[in-house]
């Protein structure tokens, strides 16, 4: 039976629930309290951050680095085309190798593979956002500043009423990723750092790069490139250098899954543009891309799509990367 995971929703301050199966190790994350454990300095509150000097301008080469103005460690993907999804002799094998059913049934949504070109370069964080940046955020009012958030997250926000956020969250200590906030929550930082959440398809290609491999660092799964299987609980962001992707992104298949800028239409790659799709305009679920710490090698993958979870959702194995001009 799969155990409960639930976060504060919508405007009227009522719970959303969600469940991921056991096999991702799931369980009831703890009562809403004021995160301790993080370290951030003491700032005067403002709407972005800053720091001495100016990020490095883009260039031409992949994985060229840069520190963007919040101080985060960025890595450049430059414009190109690769092969997005998966095809479909590639699910027949995949399906061959007993797969859980939660998985294999949404292995559909993954298809046709097709080509995707990205016109523009972008820079990607080289780690998930941490529990420091994100309580940077946080002592500089970021839940208090309307102009950062959206206009169906500051809904939901005003619906937590007095409920302190962010929540607490297993592994909150200062180098682990920053999980148990909604995609609502991951917007409003995004937008304080000056940047926004990823595309799917930015996502990817940072992720799998012009040859489209399977994981960030080839076509077969390594255990210990990535905190996946056998994991119980999530591991400093950086911890698994060797699965770095093609531009030097790392922990794109594991440790958190990441939200995604684009809703989930599980039919959308029959119908999106091969320019720069930014998926549907509406929706109800939020896409999350690779695999999380106590998962598996098929959710590791990173074509997957998790198919489950609204923008109030959040959870233990939930967290995310920005991209920034």
């Amino acid at each position: 039976m799969a155990m409960l995971l639930a976060v504060g929703c919508g405007g009227s301050g009522s719970v959303a629930t969600s469940s991921i199966p056991p096999s991702a190790g799931a369980s009831a994350i703890p009562s809403p309290v004021a995160t301790t454990s993080q370290s951030a300095p003491s700032t005067t509150p403002s709407t972005t951050p800053t720091v001495s000097s100016p990020p490095a301008e883009p260039g031409s080469s992949p994985g060229q680095t840069r520190t963007d103005l919040s101080g985060a460690a960025q890595v450049w993907v430059p414009a190109g085309t690769f092969k997005m999804g998966t095809g479909a002799a590639a699910i027949t094998a995949l399906k061959a190798q007993g797969p859980p059913d939660w998985v294999a049934q949404e292995f559909a949504s993954e298809e046709p593979a097709h080509a995707v070109r990205l016109t523009k370069g972008y820079w990607i964080d080289t780690d998930e956002v941490g529990n420091t940046a994100f309580a940077a955020f946080v002592t500089a009012g970021g839940y208090t500043n309307q102009a950062l958030w959206s206009e169906a997250g500051w809904k939901w926000r005003q619906g937590m009423g007095s409920i302190r956020l962010p929540l607490h969250c297993q592994g909150d200590v200062p180098a682990n990723p920053r999980m148990c906030v909604t995609w609502y929550e991951a917007e409003a930082y995004a937008t304080w750092r000056g940047g926004r959440l990823p595309s799917e398809a930015e996502w990817e290609f940072a992720a799998r790069g012009p040859k489209s491999s399977v994981y960030p660092w080839g076509d077969t799964f390594q255990t210990d490139h990535a905190n996946v299987v056998n994991s119980v609980a999530p591991k400093p962001v950086g911890s698994y250098p060797a699965g770095a992707s093609w531009v030097g992104a790392r922990d794109m298949a594991g440790n958190a899954m990441e939200w995604i800028a684009d809703w989930l239409d599980p039919i959308y790659y029959t119908t999106s543009p091969k320019d720069d799709p930014i998926g549907p305009a509406t929706g109800t679920i939020k896409v999350e891309k690779g695999g999380w710490w106590g998962s598996n090698l098929f959710v590791a993958r990173s074509a997957y799509r998790h198919y489950e979870d609204p923008p109030t959702y959040g959870d233990k194995h939930i967290g995310f990367r920005v991209v920034t001009p």
